[in-house]
């Protein structure tokens, strides 16, 4: 109910373009990105395929609506000269980057739960033990465990290329994942 909530007010920011001088798009953009951005936070990991359709209708509505196109008109241009990952993919690079704070000690405490597969003795022998792969832990309730930070984060994080996770700042993974993750978005896009 929340995230058709959610759904229902951003579609209602998007179609009040009456109130809307469109004479400021960077101040609407801003703002509605602002929306965007709350709506892909880290709690709709794994949210059903359905209800992703729908925020990524959102999305591609306020595209249209800085860009003044048409429903029938193709989104894809628009998103990648904005700058935008996809739904999933934003959500991803808000887990991702969650993980890497609580990695390097920037994140909240309750969010440090994560242990390096180094750090297991008996692993030091395997060729996984030199790698940065974290431990997923195991679920009881696969449909709500695997949304926990804890599994959903180590899953994202083991899923990323070494040139990302072996960033030395926050800075330099948030664009490394980016980039990542905007080619996953848009796979014929030359960069």
């Amino acid at each position: 109910m929340q995230h058709n909530n959610l759904r229902i007010s951003a579609h209602y920011i998007v179609y009040t373009r009456g109130t809307v001088s469109c004479n400021h798009p960077n101040h609407v953009r801003q703002t509605v990105a602002r929306c965007i951005s709350c709506a892909a936070s880290a709690t709709l990991v794994g949210l059903p395929a359905h209800l992703m359709c729908r925020l990524q209708s959102v999305q591609n509505a306020v595209a249209r609506l800085i860009f003044r196109l048409r429903r029938s008109d193709h989104i894809t241009d628009a998103l990648t000269s904005l700058h935008w990952l996809r739904v999933p993919e934003r959500i991803l690079y808000k887990v991702a980057v969650q993980t890497y704070r609580a990695l390097h000690g920037d994140a909240p405490r309750y969010l440090r739960q994560f242990t390096p597969f180094a750090d297991i003795p008996s692993r030091q022998r395997l060729w996984s033990s030199i790698s940065d792969d974290l431990l997923v832990p195991a679920v009881r309730l696969p449909t709500v465990g695997r949304r926990a930070f804890s599994v959903a984060g180590a899953r994202i994080w083991n899923d990323l290329p070494a040139d990302v996770t072996s960033a030395p700042s926050v800075l330099t993974f948030r664009r490394r994942l980016k980039l990542h993750l905007f080619r996953l978005s848009y796979p014929g896009l030359v960069l």
